[in-house]
């Protein structure tokens, strides 16, 4: 007997589901910037599409044989930075590069060795005050942090890791002003969804527990960023 309710979508806009089999599941995550320090003391810069944020904790996705997990094992602090949507062709110039030399045989075809990534990207480097690794100067926001716990995941083909964050640096343009919010209107973070990149679109509403004073309640904001931040 089938107990489950009735639908309440009108039959016009009914969904039907399919059952498919994506390569991927990138169903819509940010990206980030991961800066780790290499063995001989240079620095390694990394696209990373799988990052997510709990509390002051970033919980962070990487392939098992790229740089970046090589330097986390044995040099904890990084830095996250986040790039705004206009800044995706600079994310796509360091997607084929890896920091390992030789090319792990697990890296996608076309995947070459770089040690320079901030120049490859066009991207510029920016001292941190907690952390070795530098800062993505061109990235509205920059969150230093230390991985605290570095583990493989169920499949063994990734490894986890677990940041702890230890100073914000945001763009003012994006912060609420005489406060410590982020500006939702004024920004917007690079979006991979299923390997394309986006940004975000208009509000839609905000939780019963947000904090961010609403644009009624404060002075009129700068126009949000394009992605465009000056050095």
């Amino acid at each position: 007997m089938n107990t489950a309710p009735p639908s309440t979508l009108p039959t016009e806009t009914a969904i039907t589901h399919v059952e498919i089999e994506p390569s991927v599941l990138y169903f819509g995550t940010p990206v980030v910037l991961l800066s780790t320090e290499n063995q001989d003391g240079s620095f390694n810069l990394a696209p990373i599409s799988s990052a997510w944020a709990l509390g002051q904790t970033v919980v962070i996705g990487l392939g098992r044989a790229g740089q970046t997990a090589y330097n986390l094992g044995s040099r904890p602090d990084l830095v996250i930075s986040l790039p705004a949507p206009a800044q995706w062709p600079e994310v796509e110039r360091l997607a084929p590069l890896t920091g390992r030399n030789p090319v792990p045989s697990t890296k996608p075809k076309g995947c070459r060795f770089e040690p320079e990534k901030f120049a490859a990207a066009g991207l510029t480097s920016e001292p941190s005050h907690l952390v070795r690794p530098p800062r993505v100067a061109e990235c509205p926001i920059q969150l230093e942090a230390r991985a605290e716990r570095v583990q493989p995941d169920v499949s063994g083909g990734f490894v986890i890791v677990e940041a702890v964050v230890r100073k914000v640096h945001a763009d003012s343009r994006i912060v609420v002003p005489g406060t410590d919010h982020i500006d939702p209107a004024a920004w917007s973070p690079l979006i991979y969804n299923f390997r394309h990149y986006f940004g975000l679109g208009p509000e839609l509403g905000h939780s019963y527990r947000t904090q961010t004073p609403r644009s009624s309640e404060r002075p009129a904001a700068e126009p949000a960023l394009d992605g465009s931040v000056p050095n």
